[in-house]
């Protein structure tokens, strides 16, 4: 469960991991000072806890073809809770949706939408994110340049 006690050495191993998750144990454990099969033991444990709740590739959506990054501000027409969860449900199956967060204020959802070119937004945007149901409205901003992209959190030691 997050929140359980850690350590100097677990900080570390966190850091570690999220800069760089396909580091072997061996490579891990040198790095932050233990053999390896303690460190092993806490990477499990960290893992059971709930602190590392994933290990992925990062890639690069041009590389593959996703050269539009659009942030959507969607406001809903009612924020009954189940109104909320169904509007979550429903843009959870969409994959151009990269991140969805709920925020207060005007606006009840910003979500990050990735697409290939400008055309394919359009479409998505008209048949997908505008069609959906209890949606009030949807005000666009398109990335022009990503200066800082960084996953995870700030480690401190």
């Amino acid at each position: 469960m997050p929140g359980a006690a850690i350590d100097e050495i677990d900080l570390k191993i966190l850091d570690a991991l999220q800069a760089d998750g396909r580091m072997t144990n061996v490579d891990l454990a040198a790095k932050v000072g233990l053999t390896a099969p303690p460190c092993l033991r806490r990477v499990r444990t960290l893992e059971e806890r709930g602190y590392i709740a994933s290990y992925h590739a990062h890639l690069d959506p041009v590389a593959l073809g996703y050269t539009i990054t659009v942030f959507a501000m969607v406001s809903l027409k009612s924020q009954a809770e189940s109104d909320l969860r169904a509007f979550e449900a429903y843009v959870a199956e969409l994959p151009q949706v990269r991140e969805c967060h709920m925020l207060n204020g005007e606006i009840d959802f910003i979500l990050k939408v990735v697409a290939q070119d400008l055309r394919s937004f359009q479409q998505f945007l008209t048949s997908k994110l505008t069609q959906a149901p209890n949606v009030a409205s949807v005000k666009t901003s398109l990335t022009i340049r990503t200066s800082k992209n960084l996953p995870g959190v700030p480690i401190e030691e």
